[in-house]
This record gives C-alpha cells, structure tokens and sequence, in this order.
C-alpha cells in the first residue's frame, strides 16, 4: 500500500497527481503543501507523457464511402450537407445524376441551400463537420456568407471541442495570422497539436516548421517524417533537404518516403485523376508558418 507524497499517511484511497502520475496524496491540501518540493519532477514527467502522446502515430485516414479508397487533401473531398459525409470529388463529379452518391438525396439547388442544410445539420444533429464548414465560409466570406470573424471563431471551437481536427487546424491558423483574433502563437500551437493528435497532417507540418525554426531540429524532424509518411509533400520536401544537408539518417529518410509514396499511391484512381486535371490551377494560400532557410552544419 502507497503513501502519501506530502504527509506519508498509507491509506488505500490515495489519489496520484493527475499531470505526471508519479505520486500519490491524501486530498487537495497535501497536493498543495507537497508542490514546491514536486513541481520540477512534475513538470519534467507531464512533458514527457504528453510527448508521447503528441509524436504517436495517428489514426488512418477514413475512406470515402463510394469508393473505400482513403479520402484525397482539402477540395479534393467534398462534405454531403444531406447525410454529414466527406466524398472524393472523383466520386461526386463523375456521376451524371444529380443526387448524394451515398443516401441519393437531391443535391442543393444552390448555394443559399446548401448553407440552409449546414445550418439544419449543425442544429438537428450537433454535426461538427456542418459547424466546421460553416466556420470556413464566414472565414472566407463565401457561399453566399459575408466575412464574419467572430462567427467563424465560435463556429470552429464549438465544432472543435466535438472533436473535429479541421476546426483546431483553422483555430490554429486564426491564431497565427492574427485573423479576427489577437495574435498569439501559442494558442495556435495548442490547436494544431490536437489536430496533429487527431490525425491532421497539415497541422503537424506546422508544427515541424515552427520547431525547425526554433532550432529544435530533432523535434521538427518527428512532426515533419510523420506528416510526410501520412502524404504531406510539403512535409516530404523538407525531410529529403534534411536528408541531403545530413540532418536526417538515411534509413529514417526511406522510410518516411515509402510510406509517403505508398499512401499517395493508395488515393489515387482514374477517376480522382480525371478531376484533377479539370481543377483550375490556384495560387498557394498561406496555411501557416514558412520554413527558414537552413544551412548544412
């Protein structure tokens, strides 16, 4: 049977420290009498802990519904305001009838419909993604929605704390341009780690750019080898210059490349490809911070 940390009383109903798990006490006051002597080891274990977390493979990518292959990057999926699905654009734009792939309901009418539907999801269903996509078009002011900040904010972490990554990465950057929010950096990282947590790679590709800018190489390297393994090329583009300046081992390098090619190769078919190339080609929209130039050591 354990002690207390502050007292040393034994007793069996002890709780352990909720941070680092490390010790054990009494009640509230002995947490508090014992912290000055257990707040280093605390918080050096609790960093520890959450680094496990935070450098954890993340969950697969979910498949489209159609066709079961793995969902393809931002607009080439496309969220179905009738039944909350997230569809590849191969699917949807290549079927001649004018009904949801998935539940064969009619397709919006227009625009005004389909913020109509968003908003029906969002209040009969609590639908995160609904939440998310409507936060998007107050961001962006479009679909019919005029720029709103504080909408688009509220909408993101409402959508954000029912668990959708999409709206921490859009939190994230919010807080790192300073777009309708004070600018704080630290509240952005905070959001694209439950992103990255949660499986999405453009937040974790930030976070391996801020770390590299900060000069913590290794820490980088983790973000960005596990963004690139899960298709991020920006992500794969920086591990194979780490690679060539000799910053990242060689055996790390294919690895991280195998699995990168291996994924891209997973999403593709004829159909995603017929639809890429009818895409217009658009300018790079700033999505988070920029790599610094960095010389070989």
């Amino acid at each position: 049977m354990e002690s207390c940390a502050a007292c040393g009383k034994i007793d069996a109903g002890l709780k352990a420290c909720a941070a680092c798990m490390l010790v054990k006490y009494c009640n509230a006051n002995c947490q508090i009498a014992h912290w000055s002597e257990h707040k280093k080891a605390c918080r050096k274990k609790a960093r520890e802990l959450f680094d496990l977390k935070l450098f954890a493979h993340p969950p697969a990518r979910e498949d489209c519904p159609i066709c079961m292959l793995p969902l393809p990057f931002g607009i080439e999926c496309t969220y179905m305001s009738c039944c909350g699905k997230y569809i590849c654009t191969g699917c949807v734009c290549n079927l001649t009838r004018a009904v949801c792939p998935y539940c064969n309901t009619k397709r919006p009418r227009d625009k005004a419909d389909e913020i109509k539907r968003l908003f029906e999801r969002m209040e009969k269903f609590n639908d995160a993604n609904a939440m998310n996509n409507l936060g998007s078009f107050y961001k962006m002011g479009t679909n019919g929605l005029q720029i709103d900040y504080s909408k688009a904010v509220e909408l993101f972490q409402r959508a954000g704390e029912l668990g959708s990554a999409a709206a921490h990465y859009s939190l994230g950057n919010l807080y790192y341009f300073g777009e309708g929010v004070k600018r704080d950096t630290k509240k952005a990282v905070h959001h694209w780690q439950i992103a990255a947590m949660m499986g999405n790679e453009c937040a974790r590709h930030n976070l391996g750019v801020i770390e590299e800018n900060n000069g913590n190489h290794d820490r980088a390297m983790k973000h960005l080898m596990i963004s690139a393994k899960c298709g991020h090329d920006d992500s794969s583009r920086a591990v194979k210059k780490a690679f060539m300046t000799g910053r990242v081992a060689k055996s790390d390098f294919e690895v991280t490349l195998h699995a990168h090619k291996a994924l891209q190769d997973e999403m593709k078919s004829d159909q995603r490809d017929s639809v890429r190339r009818r895409m217009p080609v658009v300018g790079k929209i700033p999505a988070g911070p920029e790599l610094k130039t960095t010389e070989k050591p």
